[in-house]
């Protein structure tokens, strides 16, 4: 209610199943609040909120994240200001700390996405240029772009459906902005936890599906050796103790269930399959530019498994 654009509307999708938010928002009658019946996922509700109330650009914003009052200014300001993007990702800042969340999203080659500038000092990553793709948390999306494209994923639920919604953008040709001026503090990972078992499900789930929607085929195949490479500095990380690996260990009392975890995931793609080159077929449709220009992109903005690995 604070922010200085002076023709937005906040709708909350409530996906708690008990009308939480309407209790909660009794004294703002300007907010719009949408209830789901039962948790249908973070793109399920963004989707609903934009098809009952569209506008020009669609800005999401997590609940656990607080934006600056200039936030909707700059965001559509980057976007009105440059016509070939369909996307801005803001400065998102770990809440009670001066370090980096994200400056926009990279791309691993088994399709792991991870945010630019992770964990670095708030003071870096100032210069407005152009990123792969913004962090879902806190974006913005011009309604051309998500009229050619598609929304959300839906059957993703949580996690990734921001990168592949970021890249069947960049297959239609659109380029994401990073705009440093649209600032906002995030409660890093507060719904699922930072290493939980919902979590790394989730994410090895969906980055498999992202794979097999949106990478060419030679990257698709090459992402499999890749994830191994992953899978292996994962180990490397629990013998000595740090890396995401640890810490879910720390935090659950042991790693064996990310095997199962790794396992389930792969035997939900081969479940999946049929259904997943059906949509591999419509976004290909819908594709402006050429294998080899989205190959290139993955290339510039892409980081090392070993990376995502000690995250």
């Amino acid at each position: 209610m604070q922010q200085s654009w002076d023709s937005f509307v906040v709708v909350i999708v409530d996906n708690s199943g008990e009308g939480r938010a309407r209790r909660l928002l009794r004294e703002w009658p300007g907010v719009r609040v949408l209830d789901n019946p039962r948790n249908l996922g973070f793109g399920a509700a963004v989707n609903r909120g934009f098809r009952e109330f569209p506008a020009d650009y669609l800005a999401t914003l997590n609940d656990d994240a607080t934006a600056s009052p200039d936030w909707i200014a700059h965001l559509a300001g980057a976007l009105e200001g440059d016509p070939e993007a369909g996307m801005a990702a803001s400065k998102v800042v770990m809440a009670g700390t001066d370090r980096l969340d994200s400056a926009g999203m990279n791309i691993a080659p088994d399709g792991s996405s991870r945010q630019r500038g992770h964990g670095e000092p708030e003071r870096f990553h100032n210069s407005p240029c152009e990123v792969l793709l913004p962090s879902g948390s806190a974006a913005m999306y011009r309604r051309a772009m998500l009229e050619q494209t598609g929304l959300f994923e839906e059957d993703f639920f949580l996690y990734c459906e921001d990168t592949d919604l970021g890249l069947r953008g960049r297959w239609a040709g659109w380029k994401c902005l990073y705009v440093p001026q649209a600032r906002v503090a995030h409660r890093y990972s507060a719904s699922a936890g930072v290493a939980s078992p919902l979590k790394a499900w989730l994410v090895e789930r969906n980055r498999l599906r992202l794979v097999f929607r949106n990478f060419p085929l030679p990257q698709l195949l090459a992402s499999f050796f890749w994830a191994a490479a992953r899978y292996l500095w994962h180990v490397v990380d629990l013998f000595f103790g740090h890396g995401k690996a640890a810490e879910f260990r720390r935090r659950e009392g042991g790693a064996w269930r990310l095997p199962w975890l790794v396992f389930k995931a792969h035997a939900d793609l081969l479940r999946r399959l049929p259904a997943l080159l059906t949509q591999r077929r419509d976004i290909a449709r819908r594709r402006r530019i050429r294998p080899r220009d989205f190959r290139a992109l993955l290339k510039r903005f892409s980081m090392p498994v070993r990376q995502v690995a000690s995250w």
